[in-house]
């Protein structure tokens, strides 16, 4: 009897802006390997992390495998073919790989995972790691690629979201995309809440599709894999697919705000959530971009929120004292601005009563007093009664105590819908035998 094999295989950056897509090299990984009867023994992973790092290509997503095999050798010189065949090496995609043999994927492995939600990992570091775990590794150019694949082999999922992404034809790469827009709102009307950031009902647009000439055709995000294929048969398209890849992922979840950012030491291209207090008035900056400052144990931070969230006449109605809650990512210091937050989402935990000063209402007459002069105090003009001086009022505030996210058109990957607000993923047994992955060929 052949003796068999659990392989983790993880991979990343085999794209660039210009071309290809890790995904897109899962997905044909994946068709091989099924060719050569290698057993998968759950959903190909697709883990997306820290948004927040400047060098990455597009949503900083890395791929991650689970399979059992009688010749694992075999299979990792597949998987060593294949990056250099679909790596868009000639337009500086730095791939990288992770082997690992076992079951159980070791705690240090998932606390590195952690850290690349929120931080920035370098390269050095996670060669140190490999080298030092006695790891099987390859790389092309500088090894950036291997931080995405160790992540996603450790990554560990406390909720997760599916996503199936159809695959173009080569001769169509770089072409626009024809698909139904109508088709695509119906589905996400009918599938709700199954599926999510399908279509921007407030912009009436498609937002599952990319404009780029990658080999992605669209990809639905949802609740179950059933869900994602029955959303998919309502999808009108003038343009065959080559086929699918339904991945298991942390998309939707807000992985990467979880951390709490310390206010004291803001480090950048760091993520994660802050409370604080407003101590600057919102101000609003040309482009109806908005900007103003929390403050935290007597620490001030700059937060900048930008128009396309949708958010920003929400925000502009915060004053001095407001406490809220904000999450985003650090951008780096420039000449013009320190360290500032970026704003994801923020929630209102306490709202300041808005007090003005205005003239005193007549207790007879009930109308306002008219102003006698500078500092010779009000008088009504109906009765003669006087006061000294104006009163406070209180006004209506026109924001509540709640949650603000951005619109669905401008969600990031990780970005956690509303409609996923109060909801958490169990674990779902993978089936084999369903339709995870289709060559339509």
């Amino acid at each position: 009897m052949l003796k068999t094999t659990i392989l983790n295989i993880g991979f990343d950056d085999t794209d660039s802006p210009k071309a290809m897509c890790t995904t897109f090299l899962a997905y044909k990984l994946v068709n091989s390997l099924k060719q050569d009867n290698v057993k998968f023994l759950d959903y190909p992973r697709l883990i997306r992390f820290n948004p927040n790092i400047p060098w990455k290509t597009r949503g900083n997503g890395a791929v991650s495998l689970k399979i059992q095999t009688n010749n694992p050798t075999l299979v990792k010189n597949k998987v060593k073919k294949f990056i250099r065949k679909f790596s868009d090496l000639k337009n500086g995609a730095n791939p990288g790989v992770v082997f690992y043999e076992s079951q159980f994927i070791p705690n240090e492995f998932t606390e590195i995972s952690k850290k690349a939600l929120w931080s920035l990992i370098t390269r050095r570091q996670i060669k140190k790691f490999i080298s030092k775990n006695k790891l099987e590794s390859f790389h092309i150019g500088n090894g950036q690629g291997l931080v995405g694949a160790l992540g996603a082999i450790g990554y560990q999922f406390n909720d997760h979201t599916f996503e199936l992404l159809s695959y173009r034809k080569k001769s169509q790469f770089g072409k626009k995309r024809k698909i139904v827009a109508s088709s695509v709102k119906q589905m996400q009307e009918k599938t709700y809440p199954k599926t999510f950031n399908s279509f921007d009902t407030k912009k009436q647009k498609i937002i599952f599709a990319p404009r780029g000439p990658d080999p992605v055709f669209f990809g639905i995000r949802g609740e179950d894999a059933e869900s994602l294929l029955n959303a998919a048969k309502m999808i009108q398209t003038k343009e065959k697919p080559i086929g699918h890849l339904i991945f298991k992922s942390n998309q939707g979840t807000g992985d990467h705000l979880k951390n709490e950012l310390d206010i004291t030491s803001i480090k950048p291209y760091s993520s994660g959530v802050i409370e604080g207090e407003i101590s600057e008035q919102p101000k609003i900056l040309q482009g109806g971009h908005i900007t103003f400052v929390i403050r935290k144990t007597g620490h001030d931070l700059r937060c900048f929120l930008y128009k396309p969230t949708g958010i920003t006449n929400e925000a502009s109605q915060l004053i001095i004292g407001d406490k809220i809650r904000v999450g985003g990512g650090i951008r780096r210091a420039s000449g013009k601005h320190g360290r500032v937050l970026n704003i994801e989402f923020f929630e209102v935990l306490h709202l300041e009563k808005m007090k003005i000063l205005t003239n005193p209402t007549c207790m007879t007459c009930h109308k306002k007093m008219k102003s006698k002069g500078r500092n010779q105090g009000y008088e009504c003009i109906k009765c003669g009664n006087k006061a000294a001086r104006k009163v406070p009022q209180i006004l209506p505030r026109k924001i509540k105590n709640q949650l603000y996210i951005p619109q669905s058109s401008a969600h990031r990957h990780l970005t956690r819908p509303q409609q996923r607000t109060n909801f958490r993923n169990r674990e779902i047994k993978f089936n084999d035998t369903s339709a995870w992955f289709r060559n339509y060929n």
